[in-house]
């Protein structure tokens, strides 16, 4: 009985579809003939809902005009106009058209609705919400009332407040499928994961062939580390809608997560395929091979995502650890000293210039790099441990002993930040306090025992070192 049932539904919807096709030809070939019968407001309200249901607005837009022309005090008609107008995103036009259709039939809750929509679209907040609430003054059940009234205050980051009011909507009408997937995007912002993947799911239980539904699944998926189960939401996301460029790009994301950096090549690939000026897919496609250690192929495409946009401070950072990493210190510099450019907040452009620049044996330009990065990372004990070794090599001994005890301070399990005390005390003089920092360091790192033999032999047969040796 239900195949039978379904075949005769489908059948009289094709039978409905046909005739209102012929409809539209039967009107239209009597617009060109001018037939007197194209006045038959029946007959226009009939060819108008055909083309706004088909999203043929400009179309709908002509014939609405025609009816107005000749019932220009027809509420429902001006009412039509706003909302192919709005979908045409002419909205002052429309909000005209609202604002008229109001003076003539000031009760229609529907008109309120609409008018808050447009509102909404050029940015209205505090007219949007008039509307809606006008609507729900005159019919405090209305669901599209209250939903739109959400979505206005999800646009503002009210989420408690829209999420409140989409529960509403549900209490109303439990099976409204939109209202599930506004509330993940909520929740998703209140940074609460398991109720967005929760909505999202009793949206998806509703439609599931919302590509964009199972996508931002994935993204909340992929957000607490649960990457795995996002790569199968993007590849939902996927099979319904095949040219998706952001669920490719973020299921690359997932796969270089787990590791899978081969996966990962293939997606940012196939994303750069359907969008070949996508700078992040270039970018993390050299990300990817530069993990792999394949430096080459990743300089390549990290050139790539700066050919599309010259400002990606990423790309130039990765690109000279790549440049590093082949030994070409010049091309590494240049690169570096870009990325701090363009990102001048960023400590770690300024330490790899610094690295850099010392590795070249421009100690006093590292130096200022190095003094950079402890104004902006106070606590990278590491960075006040380089900065103060480097001090101690060009001979400001009293300034590196100060760096480094704001390392030791920092960490003082760090014994590197020890060693090179203990060699600024020496070259002072102080050998006694010298013997006591260098003990320290031996028992955090006995490695650097050996060290200190390599750079004091000397030293090694005077009193105050001889126990740290036969320890």
């Amino acid at each position: 009985m239900s195949q039978y049932d379904d075949f005769d539904d489908n059948e009289s919807h094709s039978q409905s579809s046909e005739q209102s096709e012929e409809a539209v030809r039967r009107f239209r070939e009597l617009i060109k003939t001018g037939q007197k019968d194209i006045n038959n407001p029946d007959a226009l309200e009939e060819i108008i809902q055909f083309y706004f249901f088909h999203e043929k607005f400009d179309e709908a837009l002509t014939y609405v005009e025609r009816l107005l022309s000749f019932q220009p005090f027809n509420s429902d008609a001006l009412q039509r106009k706003g909302m192919i107008l709005n979908n045409l995103t002419r909205y002052e036009e429309a909000l005209e058209c609202f604002e008229r259709a109001i003076s003539l039939n000031p009760a229609d809750t529907e008109i309120y609705v609409n008018q808050g929509i447009a509102f909404d679209n050029v940015n209205k907040v505090e007219e949007a919400m008039a509307s809606f609430d006008k609507a729900v003054a005159l019919d405090p059940l209305h669901s599209d009332a209250l939903f739109h009234k959400a979505v206005t205050l999800e646009k503002i980051e009210k989420f408690e407040e829209a999420v409140n009011l989409f529960k509403t909507v549900l209490q109303i009408d439990p099976d409204h499928p939109e209202v599930w997937y506004e509330m993940g995007f909520c929740y998703d912002y209140m940074d609460k994961p398991k109720d967005s993947i929760r909505c999202y799911d009793e949206h998806i239980n509703r439609d599931p062939y919302n590509f964009n539904a199972w996508y931002n699944r994935g993204i909340v998926q992929n957000r607490i580390g649960k990457f795995q189960e996002s790569i199968v939401s993007y590849e939902y996301a996927l099979a319904i809608k095949e040219d998706f460029p952001s669920a490719l790009f973020n299921m690359g994301n997932a796969y270089a997560n787990l590791g899978k950096l081969q996966d990962a090549i293939k997606c940012f690939k196939a994303t750069i395929d359907l969008d070949p000026k996508d700078d992040a897919a270039w970018h993390n496609l050299g990300n990817a091979y530069e993990e792999l250690q394949q430096y080459t192929d990743a300089i390549f495409h990290y050139s790539q995502a700066l050919r599309y946009n010259a400002e990606h401070h990423e790309s130039y950072f990765g690109r000279g650890c790549c440049y590093d990493a082949l030994g070409k210190l010049p091309e590494a510099l240049k690169d570096y000293r870009k990325a701090a450019s363009l990102q001048p907040s960023f400590p770690e452009y300024w330490y790899a210039c610094a690295d850099a620049e010392y590795n070249s044996d421009n100690k006093d330009v590292a130096l200022q790099h190095y003094v950079k990065v402890t104004q902006l990372e106070p606590k990278n004990y590491e960075a006040w441990f380089d900065y103060g070794d480097t001090l101690i090599e060009v001979g400001n001994y009293k300034e590196g002993i100060f760096a480094l005890e704001q390392s030791i301070k920092l960490n003082e399990k760090f014994g590197l930040s020890h060693f090179s005390r203990a060699k600024a005390l020496a070259g002072l003089n102080r050998f006694e306090e010298a013997a006591n920092e260098f003990s320290a360091s031996f028992i955090i790192s006995p490695e650097l025992r050996s060290e200190f033999l390599s750079i004091f032999p000397k030293l090694a047969s005077w009193r105050w070192f001889m126990k740290l040796i036969n320890r």
